[in-house]
C-alpha cells in the first residue's frame, strides 16, 4: 500500500507532487477522507481553529510527518502527544513572510498617518488636516527576529528610519547588525518609537509584553502585533491605551475572534485587523512550493526543512 498524504488545497491545483503517494484532501470537514490511521503525512488545515487541525491526531498512529502552514506551531503541539515518537512537526518558514511583512508595514503606516482617523471622517464627508507623525526618522524594535521580523527589516530601510534594533531569544550577529536577547528589553523599549512584535508564542513569550514591558515603552509609541494575540496582556495593554499615553495596531488580538462588546473595539488609538496576516494572494503559490518540496524530500528519505521538534525527543 502507498502512504496517504492529507493535503487541506486539492492535489490536482498543487504542481509537481511526488509519484509514489496516495493525495487525500481535507480541509476540517466533519468527515474524514480516508482511515487517519493510515496517514503518513499529515498538512493541518490552515486558518482553521485549533481543535480543528487536532482532531485527527490521536487516531493518526502511522503519521511520520505533521506539517502546518502557518509560521506558528502552537495551535498543534497541544496535539502531539497523541502521537508515537519520531513524528516531525515542521512549520511554514518561507510562506508568510511576504504577507506578514506587508501588513506590518500597513499597520505602522495607517496608525503614524491617521489613516483610521481619516476613513471616519469620508463617511462624515468631513475635510480635516493637520500634521501626523512620519516613520521617517523613527526608532524601530522588532522583537522576535527570524524570518517574518527580518522581512519587515527588509521593507522598513526603504522608510529612512533612524534606527532598527531587533530582540529575539537568543543574542547573535546578522549582516545587518546585532540580534539582542530578551533579557536586553529593558534597556531597549524606551528608545523605541515603534515597536512591532513578530515572535512566536511559547513558554517564554505568552504575556511577554506585560504591564512592566508596557510601561517600559516611551510616551506615544506605537505597539504593532503581528504574532499572536496571547503575546500581549490584553488588560495591562488597555490600560496603557485608555491613558492615551500609547498607541497599537492589532492584527491578532487575546481573545480571538475578538468578540462583539470587547473594550478593544473602542479602545483610543488602536488600529484591528482580523488576523489577516497570512491570508493573501501570495499564500497559495509559496504554500504549493513547499509542499511539493517537502513531499520530495519525503519520497526520497531526505531531510525534511523547517523541522521545529520532532515527538519523543527532548523539549518536544
Amino acid at each position: 500500500m502507498t502512504a496517504d498524504v492529507w493535503l487541506p488545497i486539492p492535489p490536482d491545483e498543487i504542481e509537481g507532487l511526488p509519484q509514489g503517494l496516495s493525495y487525500r484532501f481535507w480541509d476540517g470537514a466533519e468527515e474524514f477522507p480516508a482511515d487517519p490511521a493510515d496517514c503518513a503525512f499529515y498538512v493541518v488545515p490552515y486558518m482553521k481553529p485549533g481543535g480543528v487541525g487536532r482532531r485527527p491526531l490521536p487516531r493518526m498512529s502511522s503519521v511520520r510527518v505533521v506539517q502546518t502552514l502557518s509560521a506558528g506551531t502552537d495551535q498543534v503541539e497541544p496535539g502531539l502527544r497523541d502521537l508515537p515518537p519520531g513524528v516531525r512537526l515542521c512549520n511554514a518558514r518561507g510562506v508568510h513572510e511576504a504577507s506578514t511583512s506587508e501588513l506590518a508595514l500597513t499597520l505602522i503606516l495607517a496608525s503614524l498617518r491617521g489613516v483610521p482617523g481619516f476613513v471616519r471622517a469620508q463617511d462624515r464627508g468631513e475635510w480635516g488636516g493637520g500634521f501626523r507623525p512620519a516613520l521617517a526618522d523613527k526608532n524601530v524594535l522588532i522583537v522576535g527576529y527570524g524570518s517574518i521580523g527580518a522581512a519587515i527589516e527588509d521593507r522598513l530601510v526603504p522608510f529612512e528610519v533612524a534606527r532598527v534594533a531587533r530582540v529575539a531569544r537568543s543574542a547573535r550577529t546578522t549582516e545587518r547588525g546585532p540580534v539582542h536577547p530578551f533579557t536586553d528589553l529593558p534597556s531597549l523599549l524606551p528608545q523605541a518609537d515603534v515597536v512591532v512584535l513578530s515572535t512566536p508564542l511559547t513558554k517564554a513569550t505568552r504575556g511577554l509584553v506585560n504591564a512592566d514591558f508596557l510601561a517600559r515603552m516611551k510616551d506615544g509609541a506605537l505597539l504593532v502585533n503581528v504574532a499572536r494575540g496571547a503575546v500581549v496582556d490584553t488588560e495591562a495593554l488597555l490600560a496603557e491605551l485608555d491613558s492615551g499615553r500609547l498607541t497599537a495596531a492589532l492584527d491578532v488580538t487575546d481573545p480571538e475572534p475578538l468578540p462583539p462588546g470587547h473594550p478593544l473595539w473602542h479602545a483610543p488609538g488602536v488600529l484591528i485587523s482580523p488576523h489577516v496576516g497570512g491570508p493573501t494572494s501570495a499564500f497559495l503559490p509559496r504554500a504549493t512550493r513547499l509542499l511539493t518540496d517537502q513531499l520530495r524530500r519525503f519520497v526520497n528519505r531526505e531531510p525534511l526543512a523547517n523541522v521545529v521538534l520532532t515527538t519523543g525527543t527532548a523539549g518536544a
